[in-house]
Protein backbone atom coordinates (compact mmCIF):
# COMPACT_ATOMS: atom_id res chain seq x y z
CA UNK A 1 0.00 0.00 0.00
CA UNK A 2 1.19 3.44 -1.25
CA UNK A 3 -0.60 6.54 0.43
CA UNK A 4 -1.45 9.42 -1.75
CA UNK A 5 -1.17 12.80 -0.01
CA UNK A 6 -3.02 15.44 -1.17
CA UNK A 7 -1.52 17.98 -3.27
CA UNK A 8 -3.49 20.89 -3.20
CA UNK A 9 -2.97 23.71 -1.83
CA UNK A 10 -3.93 24.78 1.94
CA UNK A 11 -6.14 27.58 3.14
CA UNK A 12 -6.53 29.19 6.51
CA UNK A 13 -10.22 28.37 6.24
CA UNK A 14 -9.88 24.34 6.40
CA UNK A 15 -10.52 22.77 9.45
CA UNK A 16 -10.16 19.25 8.33
CA UNK A 17 -7.46 17.86 5.99
CA UNK A 18 -7.03 14.06 6.02
CA UNK A 19 -4.00 13.41 3.50
CA UNK A 20 -2.90 9.78 2.79
CA UNK A 21 -4.85 8.13 5.18
CA UNK A 22 -4.81 4.05 5.98
CA UNK A 23 -7.11 1.98 7.76
CA UNK A 24 -6.83 -1.86 7.84
CA UNK A 25 -8.97 -4.68 9.56
CA UNK A 26 -7.43 -8.01 10.58
CA UNK A 27 -9.28 -10.92 10.01
CA UNK A 28 -9.48 -14.56 9.54
CA UNK A 29 -9.16 -14.33 6.26
CA UNK A 30 -6.46 -11.62 6.15
CA UNK A 31 -5.68 -7.67 6.62
CA UNK A 32 -9.00 -6.07 4.76
CA UNK A 33 -7.36 -2.78 3.01
CA UNK A 34 -10.61 -0.58 3.48
CA UNK A 35 -9.20 2.77 3.41
CA UNK A 36 -6.27 2.75 1.59
CA UNK A 37 -4.25 6.59 0.88
CA UNK A 38 -7.59 8.43 1.01
CA UNK A 39 -7.85 12.10 0.87
CA UNK A 40 -9.82 14.49 1.15
CA UNK A 41 -10.57 18.27 3.18
CA UNK A 42 -13.40 20.31 4.04
CA UNK A 43 -13.47 24.30 4.92
CA UNK A 44 -15.16 26.30 7.15
CA UNK A 45 -19.02 26.40 6.59
CA UNK A 46 -18.96 24.17 3.62
CA UNK A 47 -20.36 20.71 3.01
CA UNK A 48 -18.09 17.81 2.14
CA UNK A 49 -19.65 14.89 0.26
CA UNK A 50 -18.44 11.87 -0.07
CA UNK A 51 -20.41 9.27 -2.05
CA UNK A 52 -19.85 5.41 -3.26
CA UNK A 53 -21.64 2.32 -3.26
CA UNK A 54 -21.49 0.44 0.20
CA UNK A 55 -18.44 -1.23 1.38
CA UNK A 56 -16.45 1.51 -0.60
CA UNK A 57 -14.72 3.17 2.90
CA UNK A 58 -16.88 6.00 3.56
CA UNK A 59 -18.04 4.90 6.68
CA UNK A 60 -14.56 3.92 7.98
CA UNK A 61 -13.29 6.75 6.86
CA UNK A 62 -15.39 9.06 9.01
CA UNK A 63 -14.89 6.87 11.78
CA UNK A 64 -10.94 7.32 11.53
CA UNK A 65 -11.52 10.98 11.79
CA UNK A 66 -13.12 10.27 14.97
CA UNK A 67 -10.65 7.47 15.91
CA UNK A 68 -13.42 5.54 16.72
CA UNK A 69 -12.14 2.63 14.77
CA UNK A 70 -11.55 -0.35 17.12
CA UNK A 71 -8.58 -1.64 17.94
CA UNK A 72 -8.34 -4.90 17.67
CA UNK A 73 -9.31 -5.63 14.91
CA UNK A 74 -8.85 -2.11 13.20
CA UNK A 75 -6.01 0.36 13.09
CA UNK A 76 -4.76 3.23 11.25
CA UNK A 77 -1.79 2.30 9.73
CA UNK A 78 -0.29 5.87 7.80
CA UNK A 79 -1.16 8.89 6.64
CA UNK A 80 -2.45 12.20 9.29
CA UNK A 81 -5.81 14.02 9.80
CA UNK A 82 -5.28 17.39 10.44
CA UNK A 83 -7.54 19.15 12.61
CA UNK A 84 -7.26 22.80 12.89
CA UNK A 85 -2.94 22.28 11.71
CA UNK A 86 -2.79 19.43 14.70
CA UNK A 87 -2.52 15.72 13.46
CA UNK A 88 -5.08 13.95 15.15
CA UNK A 89 -2.94 10.83 15.30
CA UNK A 90 -0.38 12.42 17.39
CA UNK A 91 -2.43 13.09 19.92
CA UNK A 92 -2.88 10.44 23.24
CA UNK A 93 -6.23 8.54 23.46
CA UNK A 94 -7.12 10.81 27.07
CA UNK A 95 -7.20 14.12 25.12
CA UNK A 96 -9.90 12.78 22.26
CA UNK A 97 -12.97 13.37 24.22
CA UNK A 98 -11.51 17.15 23.78
CA UNK A 99 -12.17 17.31 20.06
CA UNK A 100 -15.06 14.57 20.05
CA UNK A 101 -18.39 16.36 20.00
CA UNK A 102 -16.85 19.48 21.62
CA UNK A 103 -15.26 20.16 18.03
CA UNK A 104 -16.22 17.28 15.77
CA UNK A 105 -19.64 15.92 16.12
CA UNK A 106 -20.86 12.95 14.46
CA UNK A 107 -24.71 11.71 13.54
CA UNK A 108 -24.67 7.83 13.20
CA UNK A 109 -26.01 5.49 10.46
CA UNK A 110 -29.53 4.30 11.95
CA UNK A 111 -31.71 6.90 14.58
CA UNK A 112 -33.30 3.42 14.78
CA UNK A 113 -30.55 1.93 17.02
CA UNK A 114 -28.33 4.88 18.14
CA UNK A 115 -30.56 5.68 20.77
CA UNK A 116 -30.55 3.60 23.86
CA UNK A 117 -34.26 2.23 24.24
CA UNK A 118 -34.25 2.02 28.05
CA UNK A 119 -33.26 5.34 28.67
CA UNK A 120 -35.54 8.52 27.86
CA UNK A 121 -34.26 11.66 25.77
CA UNK A 122 -33.59 13.81 28.77
CA UNK A 123 -31.34 11.31 29.86
CA UNK A 124 -29.68 10.54 26.82
CA UNK A 125 -29.27 14.31 26.05
CA UNK A 126 -28.42 14.96 29.46
CA UNK A 127 -25.34 12.89 29.55
CA UNK A 128 -23.75 15.33 26.97
CA UNK A 129 -24.74 18.49 29.50
CA UNK A 130 -23.32 17.03 32.63
CA UNK A 131 -20.11 15.61 31.29
CA UNK A 132 -19.32 18.82 28.83
CA UNK A 133 -20.71 21.42 30.73
CA UNK A 134 -21.38 20.50 33.98
CA UNK A 135 -25.13 20.97 33.47
CA UNK A 136 -27.67 19.45 35.44
CA UNK A 137 -31.68 19.84 36.59
CA UNK A 138 -33.37 23.28 35.40
CA UNK A 139 -30.16 24.55 33.54
CA UNK A 140 -29.95 21.76 32.01
CA UNK A 141 -33.51 20.98 30.67
CA UNK A 142 -33.92 24.64 29.23
CA UNK A 143 -31.11 24.14 27.33
CA UNK A 144 -31.98 20.87 26.07
CA UNK A 145 -35.41 22.20 25.47
CA UNK A 146 -33.46 25.10 23.37
CA UNK A 147 -31.76 22.53 20.86
CA UNK A 148 -34.81 20.62 20.84
CA UNK A 149 -36.06 23.61 19.13
CA UNK A 150 -33.86 24.19 16.79
CA UNK A 151 -33.89 20.70 15.17
CA UNK A 152 -37.58 21.45 14.69
CA UNK A 153 -39.22 19.40 17.44
CA UNK A 154 -42.40 20.68 18.72
CA UNK A 155 -43.49 20.40 22.62
CA UNK A 156 -39.78 19.81 23.57
CA UNK A 157 -40.52 20.11 27.06
CA UNK A 158 -42.63 16.80 26.41
CA UNK A 159 -40.56 14.85 24.22
CA UNK A 160 -37.53 14.76 26.89
CA UNK A 161 -39.61 12.36 29.31
CA UNK A 162 -40.32 9.96 26.33
CA UNK A 163 -38.19 6.84 24.92
CA UNK A 164 -37.02 6.41 21.93
CA UNK A 165 -39.64 3.80 20.97
CA UNK A 166 -42.42 6.86 21.21
CA UNK A 167 -41.29 8.77 18.55
CA UNK A 168 -41.21 8.59 14.57
CA UNK A 169 -37.72 7.64 12.38
CA UNK A 170 -38.06 11.55 11.55
CA UNK A 171 -38.12 12.69 15.26
CA UNK A 172 -35.32 10.06 15.87
CA UNK A 173 -33.24 11.30 13.40
CA UNK A 174 -33.88 15.22 14.58
CA UNK A 175 -33.04 13.87 18.06
CA UNK A 176 -29.63 12.37 17.35
CA UNK A 177 -28.70 15.92 15.13
CA UNK A 178 -29.69 17.52 18.67
CA UNK A 179 -27.02 15.56 20.31
CA UNK A 180 -24.46 16.49 17.81
CA UNK A 181 -25.46 20.20 17.81
CA UNK A 182 -25.59 20.21 21.95
CA UNK A 183 -21.54 21.51 21.82
CA UNK A 184 -22.12 23.42 19.10
CA UNK A 185 -19.24 21.91 17.01
CA UNK A 186 -17.26 23.27 13.97
CA UNK A 187 -17.46 19.90 12.46
CA UNK A 188 -20.50 17.78 12.00
CA UNK A 189 -20.02 14.57 10.67
CA UNK A 190 -23.38 12.93 9.27
CA UNK A 191 -23.42 9.11 7.99
CA UNK A 192 -26.10 8.58 5.99
CA UNK A 193 -28.67 10.90 8.05
CA UNK A 194 -31.36 9.77 5.98
CA UNK A 195 -31.24 6.46 5.82
CA UNK A 196 -34.55 3.82 6.54
CA UNK A 197 -36.53 7.54 6.74
CA UNK A 198 -39.60 7.94 3.82
CA UNK A 199 -38.72 10.56 1.04
CA UNK A 200 -40.72 13.52 2.59
CA UNK A 201 -39.13 12.77 6.07
CA UNK A 202 -35.23 12.63 3.97
CA UNK A 203 -36.08 15.92 2.20
CA UNK A 204 -36.79 17.64 5.90
CA UNK A 205 -33.84 16.00 7.56
CA UNK A 206 -31.77 17.85 4.64
CA UNK A 207 -33.16 21.01 4.86
CA UNK A 208 -32.96 20.85 8.70
CA UNK A 209 -28.91 20.58 8.29
CA UNK A 210 -28.60 23.12 5.42
CA UNK A 211 -30.52 25.70 7.47
CA UNK A 212 -28.52 24.93 10.76
CA UNK A 213 -25.70 25.34 9.17
CA UNK A 214 -26.60 28.92 7.54
CA UNK A 215 -27.09 30.03 11.34
CA UNK A 216 -24.11 28.14 13.28
CA UNK A 217 -21.65 28.22 10.18
CA UNK A 218 -20.87 24.15 11.15
CA UNK A 219 -18.92 22.46 8.31
CA UNK A 220 -20.25 19.23 7.53
CA UNK A 221 -19.28 15.92 6.33
CA UNK A 222 -21.68 14.16 4.00
CA UNK A 223 -21.30 10.79 3.74
CA UNK A 224 -24.40 8.91 0.94
CA UNK A 225 -24.47 6.74 -1.70
CA UNK A 226 -27.19 8.89 -2.78
CA UNK A 227 -26.40 11.54 -5.83
CA UNK A 228 -29.46 13.22 -5.75
CA UNK A 229 -28.88 14.25 -1.89
CA UNK A 230 -25.49 15.49 -3.31
CA UNK A 231 -26.31 17.37 -5.74
CA UNK A 232 -29.11 19.33 -2.88
CA UNK A 233 -26.98 20.09 -0.35
CA UNK A 234 -23.29 19.73 -1.19
CA UNK A 235 -20.36 22.07 -1.85
CA UNK A 236 -17.28 19.97 -2.74
CA UNK A 237 -17.98 16.22 -3.70
CA UNK A 238 -15.29 12.54 -2.83
CA UNK A 239 -16.59 9.83 -5.09
CA UNK A 240 -14.89 6.66 -3.18
CA UNK A 241 -14.35 3.55 -5.09
CA UNK A 242 -12.89 0.12 -2.93
CA UNK A 243 -11.20 1.90 -0.47
CA UNK A 244 -9.99 4.90 -2.00
CA UNK A 245 -10.86 8.26 -3.37
CA UNK A 246 -11.28 8.21 -7.29
CA UNK A 247 -12.48 11.59 -7.97
CA UNK A 248 -12.71 15.31 -6.17
CA UNK A 249 -14.41 18.24 -7.15
CA UNK A 250 -16.90 20.28 -6.91
CA UNK A 251 -20.64 19.46 -6.88
CA UNK A 252 -21.52 21.39 -10.36
CA UNK A 253 -18.21 19.72 -11.79
CA UNK A 254 -18.98 16.70 -10.87
CA UNK A 255 -22.38 16.61 -12.88
CA UNK A 256 -21.55 18.47 -15.48
CA UNK A 257 -17.92 17.47 -16.28
CA UNK A 258 -17.25 13.97 -14.28
CA UNK A 259 -13.73 12.55 -15.91
CA UNK A 260 -13.38 9.28 -14.27
CA UNK A 261 -15.43 6.13 -15.75
CA UNK A 262 -16.56 5.16 -12.34
CA UNK A 263 -18.27 8.48 -11.21
CA UNK A 264 -19.61 9.26 -15.09
CA UNK A 265 -21.38 5.04 -14.54
CA UNK A 266 -22.91 6.41 -11.00
CA UNK A 267 -24.11 9.19 -12.91
CA UNK A 268 -25.51 7.60 -16.16
CA UNK A 269 -27.36 4.85 -13.81
CA UNK A 270 -29.84 7.34 -12.28
CA UNK A 271 -33.69 7.35 -13.53
CA UNK A 272 -34.64 9.78 -15.72
CA UNK A 273 -37.51 11.97 -16.79
CA UNK A 274 -39.11 11.02 -20.33
CA UNK A 275 -36.89 7.75 -20.58
CA UNK A 276 -39.32 5.11 -21.52
CA UNK A 277 -40.50 2.75 -18.86
CA UNK A 278 -39.58 0.03 -21.16
CA UNK A 279 -35.62 1.18 -21.95
CA UNK A 280 -33.48 -0.56 -19.06
CA UNK A 281 -31.36 1.16 -16.68
CA UNK A 282 -27.73 1.65 -17.27
CA UNK A 283 -25.73 -0.78 -14.72
CA UNK A 284 -22.26 -1.24 -14.39
CA UNK A 285 -21.04 -4.24 -14.93
CA UNK A 286 -19.09 -7.21 -12.68
CA UNK A 287 -18.30 -6.61 -9.09
CA UNK A 288 -16.20 -4.86 -6.39
CA UNK A 289 -12.39 -6.66 -5.98
CA UNK A 290 -12.34 -8.34 -2.61
CA UNK A 291 -10.03 -5.44 -0.57
CA UNK A 292 -8.29 -8.54 1.03
CA UNK A 293 -5.97 -8.62 -2.02
CA UNK A 294 -6.98 -6.11 -4.44
CA UNK A 295 -5.44 -5.48 -7.81
CA UNK A 296 -2.18 -4.18 -8.68
CA UNK A 297 -3.50 -1.65 -10.45
CA UNK A 298 -6.51 0.30 -10.93
CA UNK A 299 -9.18 -0.97 -8.83
CA UNK A 300 -12.40 -0.29 -11.32
CA UNK A 301 -10.14 -1.64 -14.37
CA UNK A 302 -12.13 -5.05 -14.39
CA UNK A 303 -15.21 -3.15 -14.39
CA UNK A 304 -14.13 -0.39 -17.06
CA UNK A 305 -14.62 -0.25 -20.59
CA UNK A 306 -11.81 2.23 -21.11
CA UNK A 307 -9.16 -0.19 -19.22
CA UNK A 308 -5.65 -1.10 -20.98
CA UNK A 309 -2.97 -2.89 -20.02
CA UNK A 310 -1.44 0.13 -17.93
CA UNK A 311 -4.55 0.60 -15.91
CA UNK A 312 -4.47 -3.05 -14.90
CA UNK A 313 -0.57 -2.74 -13.85
CA UNK A 314 -0.22 1.00 -12.38
CA UNK A 315 -2.08 1.99 -9.51
CA UNK A 316 -3.63 5.58 -11.34
CA UNK A 317 -2.48 8.60 -8.77
CA UNK A 318 -5.43 11.56 -7.99
CA UNK A 319 -3.98 14.06 -10.44
CA UNK A 320 -4.95 17.27 -10.56
CA UNK A 321 -6.99 18.02 -13.88
CA UNK A 322 -8.04 21.93 -12.77
CA UNK A 323 -7.82 23.64 -9.48
CA UNK A 324 -10.79 22.67 -8.39
CA UNK A 325 -10.81 18.80 -9.73
CA UNK A 326 -8.77 15.51 -9.48
CA UNK A 327 -8.91 12.47 -10.85
CA UNK A 328 -7.65 8.82 -10.20
CA UNK A 329 -7.57 7.71 -13.76
CA UNK A 330 -4.59 6.96 -16.78
CA UNK A 331 -7.52 7.95 -19.28
CA UNK A 332 -9.92 10.57 -17.68
CA UNK A 333 -12.75 11.13 -20.04
CA UNK A 334 -14.04 13.63 -22.39
CA UNK A 335 -15.93 16.30 -21.23
CA UNK A 336 -19.17 16.13 -23.08
CA UNK A 337 -20.68 19.52 -24.69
Amino acid sequence: MTPSVSTDTATEDRLLDVQGLVTVFDTEDGVVQAVDGVSFHVEKGKTLGIVGESGCGKSVSAMSVMRLIPEPPGRIEGGKILWKGQDLLSLETDALPEIRGNQIAMIFQDPMTSLNPVFTIRKQLGEVLEKRFDLVGEAADQRMIEVLGMVGIADAEDRLGQYPHELSGGMKQRIMIAMALMCRPDLLIADEPTTALDVTVQAQILYLMKQLQEELGTAIILITHDMGVIAETCDDVAVMYAGKVVERCEVTELFDAARHPYTRGLLESIPRRGVSKDQALTTIEGVVPSLLDPPVGCRYADRCAHADETCRAQDPPLDEISSSHWSACHHPLEVVP
